[in-house]
């Protein structure tokens, strides 16, 4: 039986692997993680780890998982302990992770989570909750004060269920130890996701006590972030393949590319690591960073993952194989996205689009277009949205975009192409079902009825008819010619 990955088998490891190099257990913890999921474990966890490997002490984190034991179940064992799969053109390099000391389940033990977080050791709280847990209303950025963990929240404070509820009561127990609040680092994607976790915990918080928001608005960092890393699902074979080339067993390693990016407006009270040396740009405007990763990445990334996945790709490299669709997402990006962006001094965007062009196409990184489709309705608002407001405000076309809203209206029908199940995962899932159900697969009928969920398209675009035709338009195509087919007459010009 193979041994497990933990500090006993550390020494065993082959010595190419790159392991920590610094005393672990010496580490404190600084940092509490609200979402310690596969993104966070592939992206922040790492520079924190190359800070603590340069000599930065007492920086280590402590992950919170808000809904599922299974990454403490899996990481408890190893003393913490990951290891993280590196696949590029040159193969692939494991690099064993140190930086999480431990993982704590917040609705087994929401006291235990909070003790964490009030810890005056602790001078940052950050967090990877995707778009919906925030608990906010994608389409306008504000608190859904009848969101069901809001509602909790609200009746029951002390143990809250959210993570706003969560942020809320530590610094309200800080406030009231004497203790200097903690900064708040989002590192979702959220537009300005600094200032909208703001507004959301003060107006969480001013529902429970007006000068407790008054002192987060005043005393509370909340430095806006722009993160960039494709992480897929960890799969069975990156099991297999740690086994064979560590020599030990990893229950939960992450999968993931070469790149990586972190975009951080420098604003930490309480101090922080020292990340521009492990890599991070520290800058004081984050917000042309992050319109440039949301529009141009994640925009393409959701338009390729609903078209793709209709047209039966398993993976986004398998898409981009597909040549209508390479020409699809690059007419995207260039005649769509770009006229956009006010691009920040110093970038090259020719040279970034390119560099998305390749991660996109990135064999050994088999990120599935399924994973990347989930959750729809609180990306959409971000990734194609905000970019369609803008091309109409100039006048311009919106045909790739329009085609990409289709797309997801035609995948939350939850049925293909070949009439089999799709597995919609989606906060609103069920409601949208209800909606395709009720319209059925007429494009007059169903376009209409998913424009109305207002949460998601707001009050403007679904009485904009500049907005509505092409979204119709391409749903007709979709349904009647199917996603290849659309995608080909779309990126050729000649409409849907």
């Amino acid at each position: 039986m193979t041994a497990h990955l933990s500090r006993q088998t550390l020494p065993n490891l082959p010595p190419d692997v790159q392991q920590p190099g610094y005393d672990i257990a010496a580490q404190k913890i600084g940092i509490v993680h609200l979402g310690i999921g596969a993104f966070h474990r592939a992206h922040q966890a790492v520079y924190v780890d190359d800070r603590m490997a340069a000599g930065e002490r007492d920086w280590a984190i402590l992950g919170v998982s808000l809904r599922s034991p299974d990454t403490r179940d899996a990481l408890e064992p190893q003393d913490g302990l990951y290891t993280v799969l590196v696949r590029g053109g040159e193969g692939v390099q494991p690099r064993v992770i140190g930086s999480v000391q431990g993982v704590l389940v917040a609705p087994e033990d929401p006291e235990a989570v909070l003790r964490a977080m009030v810890d005056p050791a602790v001078r940052i709280v950050s967090l990877t909750v995707t778009e919906k847990g925030y608990c906010h209303d994608p389409a306008t950025g504000t608190l859904r004060e009848n969101h069901p963990d809001i509602v909790h929240d609200l009746e029951v404070p002390l143990t809250p269920r959210s993570a706003p509820g969560l942020l809320v009561e530590a610094l309200r127990r800080r406030r009231a130890n004497g203790t200097v609040p903690f900064t708040v680092l989002c590192c979702d994607n959220l537009p300005s996701n600094g200032r909208t976790v703001r507004r959301v915990v003060v107006r969480l918080a001013e529902l429970l006590d007006a000068d407790l928001a008054a002192h987060i608005a005043a005393d509370v960092a909340f430095p806006a972030t722009m993160v960039d890393r494709i992480v897929p699902a960890t799969t069975a074979a990156d099991r297999d393949f740690i086994t064979e080339r560590l020599g030990v067993d990893d229950a939960w390693p992450v999968s993931t590319e070469p790149f990586s990016q972190w975009v951080i407006e420098d604003s930490f009270p309480t101090g922080r690591p020292r990340f521009e040396l492990a890599g991070a740009e520290l800058v004081t405007e984050v917000e042309p960073y992050e319109a440039m990763k949301l529009r141009l990445l994640n925009g393409s990334h959701s338009t390729l993952a609903y078209l793709g996945y209709l047209a039966g790709h398993e993976t986004i490299a398998d898409t981009m194989a597909d040549p209508a669709f390479a020409r699809l997402v690059r007419g995207l990006m260039d005649e769509e996205v770009t006229p956009t962006l006010q691009v920040p001094p110093g970038a090259d965007l020719a040279g970034y689009k390119a560099s998305l062009i390749a991660r996109f196409e990135n064999t050994a990184l088999r990120h599935r277009t399924w994973q990347i489709a989930m959750d729809g309705s609180q990306k959409l608002p971000q990734r194609l949205l905000g970019t369609a407001r803008e091309r109409l405000a100039a006048g311009g076309s919106i045909a790739r975009i329009a085609l990409g809203v289709a797309a997801w209206m035609r995948y939350v029908t939850g049925v293909d192409e070949n009439g089999a199940g799709i597995d919609v995962r989606d906060p609103l899932g069920e409601r949208l079902r209800a909606i395709a159900d009720a319209a059925g697969p007429d494009a007059a009928r169903l376009a209409p009825a998913l424009l109305g969920v207002r949460e998601i398209f707001g009050e403007d675009l679904p009485n904009e008819p500049r907005f509505t035709r092409p979204v119709e338009e391409a749903l007709a195509s979709l349904f009647a010619r199917g996603s290849a087919a659309t995608v080909e007459a779309v990126a050729s010009g000649t409409g849907a």
